[in-house]
């Protein structure tokens, strides 16, 4: 297992699922990890079981569409563990409208979550990496930015502007140590997709779905740590500006039949 033993990581929306899992494959390798989340009661117990296992973690909440909570969170992160190395750009919705009847506020608070949030955490994220001229900045966003399905906007736009936001970040900071991936998963057991599978008006079943998938199940939160995992280690230092699908090959089809 590649020990990451000193470094720091920020993560958003770490209380559960995917977040969750990254945060646990971080600080199974020795890093100090920051749980922010909207959820106060999920992130807490989270830093707290963590912590119980021995690994150092801490919780802040954050509502990644404000920029001062952003902004304690960073701060958080340095008074904690004297820095910040990771970034992991993981909160997210996933709201589906109708094109043309979705009102302003609803597509500004979509945006400001699952797109203008991640930039926010990079825009004050990014400076307190320069001060080691290193550090790496993993925004997850999704198969959908680039082969996406009916009914997911604006989820889907959001998620490709992640793609961008990663190019951006390689190429300005590249010189100066920084890295940015972005990492795009498809099905995950998240605890989102638990609630879907429980809810009959969607008629979705684990068995109809892992049909669909080449690899025959869908992916754990952990499976998409242990991709982060390896992502911020200096064995990936040649990986930057680029997008990784991890998606047990539902995206290598061109059609559901």
């Amino acid at each position: 297992m590649t020990t990451l033993a000193g470094k720091v990581a920020l993560i958003t929306g770490a209380a559960k699922g995917i977040g969750q899992g990254i945060a646990k494959q971080l600080a199974l390798r020795q890093v100090s990890v920051v749980i922010a989340d909207i959820d106060e009661a999920e992130g807490q117990e989270t830093a707290r079981d963590l912590q119980e296992q021995g690994f150092k973690a801490t919780f802040i909440a954050t509502d990644i569409a404000s920029e001062n909570m952003i902004i304690s969170a960073v701060k958080h992160a340095v008074k904690e563990f004297n820095g910040l190395d990771i970034l992991v750009n993981n909160a997210g919705i996933n709201l589906s409208y109708d094109l043309t009847k979705m009102t302003s506020e609803a597509w500004d608070k979509a945006m400001a979550i699952d797109l203008k949030g991640a930039w926010l955490c990079a825009k004050h994220a990014i400076p307190v990496m320069l001060q080691k001229n290193k550090g790496v900045v993993i925004n997850i966003s999704s198969v959908h930015a680039t082969l996406t399905t009916y009914d997911v906007f604006p989820y889907a736009i959001a998620k490709s502007g992640l793609l961008g936001l990663t190019r951006h970040i390689a190429l300005d900071w590249g010189k100066q140590g920084i890295r940015a991936v972005t990492v795009s998963p498809g099905w995950v057991l998240s605890d989102a997709v638990k609630r879907d599978l429980e809810n009959p008006a969607l008629n979705l079943s684990k068995e109809s779905i892992e049909v669909s998938i080449p690899a025959g199940f869908m992916g754990d939160p952990e499976d998409i740590g242990n991709l982060v995992a390896f992502l911020v280690s200096d064995e990936a230092r040649y990986i930057t500006g680029t997008e990784i699908i991890i998606d047990g090959g539902i995206s290598a089809r061109f059609a559901l039949t």
